[in-house]
């Protein structure tokens, strides 16, 4: 997989339903600040078969010699989507006609021209299943029935989901920030910060464990600001943590473990939607975050919680909607303490993560994270 935190991909349940109105949108926006790359790739199964482009008789893809052909636009009127791009802003833009098999090949030799540090904005389904993009957009709605076969084969990717309503999209477009060459969503939602532990299999306070140079829990404050409204942290010293800068909220009942933080801080949370995350954690994906973000988006489930290949689920790595609140309360005052004691009483979404979180719960854990990455602490 090609990893470009540059390129904002954007791609469609269907054919002329606003996915280059999207990308001009957002050129409009960028361009005035950055040089930003057009890119419309359309990819060819077969050269004998019909143009996913111009339909049976276009002769476009069938005229490609080679395995991929890139071409630059330099006409802003000539009223094809690649100049639309152009005129929206766009510094630069370039169609790549390419076979299925050879997106790889083609999108390196795209590289080439532009740079792997580009940054760009790319329409195309099929390009996300070999490059994991800064962010990727789909242009679409819920109906399953009328989504073609390339996009369903990448609908899990997705961010976010960007429905036309008639005058543009259904969602805020100032949410999307590019920073330092790297596009990111502002979440309108809430992170919660689990930090009213105890540490006692770490024998310290784990939040305040040096990764880089930085504590633990700062490193992650810094790592969901750019992608959350709010940020709130969990935790019983609100002295201690300060330094942060983001509000402290202490449990309502102290000793009551997680879900009393949980519940504590869904009561003063702004948003619906609160991605809660232990502080132990040195490295946030933030793909999977916006993944399980966006199937909360998409489902009216009052916890969306990953579950590992291992069956292993993860819930404090999981949204929660202050919906949800009600019935944890009711847990909490018949003496329950378990999360997984709210699952049974809420609706829940399950969401493959594919992969084991690395947390550290002990010094030895602490120690083999440091050694595995290279980092020196005194600890």
């Amino acid at each position: 997989m090609i990893k470009l935190d540059g390129m904002l991909m954007i791609g469609s349940a269907g054919a002329n339903i606003g996915k280059t109105e999207l990308a001009c949108a957002l050129l409009n926006k960028f361009s005035k600040n950055h040089n930003i790359v057009g890119i419309k790739v359309t990819t060819i199964k077969d050269k004998d078969g019909q143009c996913p482009r111009g339909g049976e008789g276009c002769g476009v893809c069938s005229s490609l010699e080679g395995n991929f052909c890139i071409t630059e636009e330099t006409n802003k009127s000539s009223g094809k989507d690649t100049a639309r791009l152009l005129e929206a802003g766009a510094n630069r833009v370039f169609w790549i006609r390419v076979l299925k098999e050879h997106l790889v090949e083609g999108i390196n030799a795209m590289l080439d021209v532009i740079g792997p540090e580009a940054v760009s904005i790319c329409e195309s389904n099929s390009l996300r299943k070999v490059v994991e993009p800064g962010l990727f957009l789909m242009v679409g709605n819920n109906d399953s029935e009328v989504w073609k076969n390339s996009a369903q084969q990448v609908r899990e990717y997705a961010d976010r989901m960007a429905r036309p309503d008639g005058s543009g999209f259904d969602f805020d477009l100032n949410g999307i920030k590019l920073i330092d060459g790297k596009w990111t969503l502002t979440e309108k939602a809430t992170a919660i910060i689990m930090a009213g532990g105890g540490s006692r299999r770490m024998g310290t306070d784990k939040s305040m464990l040096d990764i880089e140079g930085r504590p633990i829990i700062q490193r992650t404050c810094q790592q969901l600001a750019a992608c959350f409204e709010q940020i709130l942290i969990s935790a019983k010293n609100a002295d201690r943590y300060a330094f942060l800068g983001f509000q402290i909220v202490p449990d309502k009942i102290p000793e009551q473990g997680p879900l009393m933080g949980i519940a504590s801080a869904l009561e003063v949370s702004a948003n619906e939607l609160n991605f809660v995350i232990a502080c132990d954690i040195p490295r946030i994906e933030l793909r999977y975050v916006r993944r399980i973000l966006s199937e909360a988006y998409n489902s009216d489930a009052d916890i969306v919680v990953p579950v590992t290949n291992e069956g292993k689920y993860e819930p404090l790595f999981a949204v929660y909607r202050r919906s949800a609140l009600k019935d944890i309360n009711k847990i909490l005052l018949s003496g329950g303490r378990k999360i997984s004691d709210v699952f049974d009483s809420c609706k829940v979404k399950e969401v493959k993560l594919g992969a084991s979180l690395v947390n550290l719960n002990t010094m030895t854990e602490y120690k083999e994270f440091q050694k595995s990455s290279n980092i020196k602490s005194d600890v």
